[in-house]
């Protein structure tokens, strides 16, 4: 055996993956298409958001690389939502994208047991239903599980206008003999589109007639370990499309490939294109955009906001028109890229498949949009292939109560997705609880116990939980844990003033976690629970939930079919003495 886990894709997700299966202890291979893009930003280069930043702060709390490389390679960094409670705030910071990738790489580089390869993978092999290894263009390398990680390369294609071309994102090779292979496994594929925006030179804008954005001089990091950075903060931009800007988008939606027919892919919902935006909201007279730099040691500039894959002549005239673009000089066009994505709810919770043993899957590939959303999935597939490798039936898994990556990987194994999935503080019912600020209250002793998180992160974690408790208490903080005097002050006020809602949504995780243990066994035979409506039946045997908190989640499911579920097995039980 060559590895005990091959991570295909060195993106934000097989990052994650990597590491964490490397500092478990497994012999670990990570294969990118080009090892200089790794954790590239191939789209807007920031990290963290509303549930986004959530995430961030969760990976971080577990051990992973994602918030301490996004600290130290912060342009800019901002608190949202200060207006609202606590449960919305979120971080949000602008990357120096080739600082970041960098950065990344020496990650990489320096963990022990994980060795990279730049190779193209053309197929996953399998033996009697289970992942063996994969095939490059160089021969095979086995391995005792593979996670596939490709991002936006799977089957990749580039548009701008009418021209089209097989490409990974910034025309960087796609992977077209991986998605055959899957298709040949039997996994149904699906298409979906994202996009980009154009990239422009810093030094051509016009910064008096847009709005200056700078950072929030007081914001904590995303990294419960991590100093921020000494180097002064980079301003933002705000300016807006107009009347002009719409009229000569109209004016050529047809060349859009959007509307001409040539993307057959579904786009995200949230983060839409220009075109799709005026398609979609024909009244609103402009909309935002933000101009961001991509680094300290450059002078381009992302026009965060006017997402587009039309010609490049209507790209130059419309960016033309936004006040302090007048006369900019466009580095990069913007495009949109369509890629293959699976059917999400066949994988288990652990984001293993549920058709191939040893076979898992994280990030874009599983439906999913956004940096923070790959890396999260793809620090879960880590771990469980790792667990996997140690032998034993252990599996690591975090329920919606516990955690936003919970929440995420419960919705896409449970409901799945029919357009790119992005994470939102309004999906998760106990979001009062999920804060990014107790993120390592909730998540560092397990991963502690899990192996992922280091001595000097627990000597870090017991000092801050030290004083949270003395504070708590109505005591002085110890010398030894005054650094975290004032976070602990936060934490015991936050906790204070909520403690009736937070007291309440307690119970209800409480009932919540009934139904979670409420195990439903594997070989249950669905087709003869007669109580079961035929949609309900149906449902559940392709979905396979583990218990009937999970089963109450999947789509067709019904109140009643959940009811007659729990009849079921408790007849069983009986049966069963």
């Amino acid at each position: 055996m060559d590895y005990d886990v091959i991570v295909i894709g060195l993106g934000h997700a097989g990052v994650e993956a990597a590491l964490a299966c490397a500092r478990m202890g497994c012999r670990t291979l990570g294969i990118a298409s080009s090892l200089d893009t790794i954790a590239a930003m191939s789209c807007n280069p920031s990290i963290g958001g509303p549930a986004k930043g959530h995430l961030v702060r969760e990976i971080d709390a577990l051990g992973g690389e994602t918030g301490i490389a996004a600290d130290e390679c912060c342009l800019q960094m901002r608190m949202l939502n200060t207006s609202k409670g606590p449960a919305v705030q979120a971080l949000r910071a602008q990357i120096d994208k080739e600082a970041y990738s960098a950065r990344m790489r020496r990650a990489l580089e320096e963990q022990p047991g994980l060795r990279l390869r730049q190779a193209l993978v053309e197929k996953v092999l399998v033996r009697d239903g289970a992942a063996v290894g994969v095939t490059t263009e160089h021969g095979e390398i086995s391995a005792r599980a593979v996670i596939v990680a490709t991002g936006t390369y799977l089957g990749g294609r580039v548009f701008i206008g009418d021209w089209q071309a097989e490409s990974g994102p910034d025309r960087r090779p796609p992977s077209i003999g991986l998605a055959q292979s899957l298709k040949a496994l039997g996994y149904s594929l699906r298409r979906f589109k994202t996009g980009t925006s154009a990239r422009v030179d810093g030094r051509t804008l016009d910064y008096d007639k847009m709005a200056r954005q700078p950072g929030d001089l007081k914001a904590s990091g995303f990294s419960f370990m991590s100093v921020r950075p000494s180097e002064p903060q980079m301003d933002c931009w705000v300016t807006y499309t107009g009347e002009a800007t719409h009229s000569i988008i109209r004016a050529n939606l047809a060349r859009a490939p959007l509307f001409s027919g040539a993307i057959t892919g579904t786009g995200p919902r949230y983060c839409p294109s220009i075109e799709t935006k005026l398609d979609r909201f024909p009244d609103r007279p402009r909309h935002q955009v933000y101009v961001e730099p991509q680094g300290r040691s450059t002078t381009e500039m992302y026009l965060s906001g006017i997402s587009t894959s039309l010609p490049v002549d209507v790209q130059e005239a419309m960016i033309h028109t936004i006040p302090g673009l007048e006369n900019v000089h466009i580095i990069r066009y913007g495009y949109a890229i369509e890629y293959y994505a699976i059917d999400s709810t066949r994988l288990w919770p652990t984001l293993e498949s549920k058709d191939t043993s040893g076979l898992y899957f994280a990030g874009q590939i599983n439906g999913t949009s956004g940096y923070e959303e790959a890396a999260a999935q793809g620090l879960v597939a880590g771990v469980n292939a790792a667990l996997r490798c140690g032998g034993g039936d252990a599996r690591f898994v975090l329920d919606r109560s516990q955690a936003y990556i919970g929440v995420l990987i419960d919705d896409l194994v449970s409901k799945g997705t029919d357009e790119p999935y992005r994470i939102m503080t309004a999906r998760a019912e106990y979001r009062l609880l999920l804060r990014q600020d107790n993120a390592d209250l909730r998540l560092t002793p397990l991963g502690r116990a899990i192996g992922l998180v280091n001595d000097e992160r627990w000597r870090e974690f017991s000092a801050r939980s030290r004083a949270i408790e003395c504070v708590a208490r109505g005591e002085e903080v110890p010398p030894e844990c005054s650094r975290y005097s004032d976070e602990a002050a936060e934490q015991v006020e936050i906790e204070r003033k909520f403690s009736g809602y937070i007291a309440k949504q307690q119970r209800q995780v409480d009932e919540f976690r009934k139904l979670e243990r409420w195990a439903i066994p594997p070989h249950v035979d669905y087709s003869a629970m007669h109580r079961i409506s035929a949609e309900g039946r149906e449902r559940l045997a392709a979905a396979l939930p583990s218990s009937v908190g999970q089963a109450s989640r999947i789509p067709g499911v019904t109140p009643a079919d959940v009811v007659a579920l729990t009849l079921h097995l408790r007849e069983r039980e009986r049966a069963d003495g």
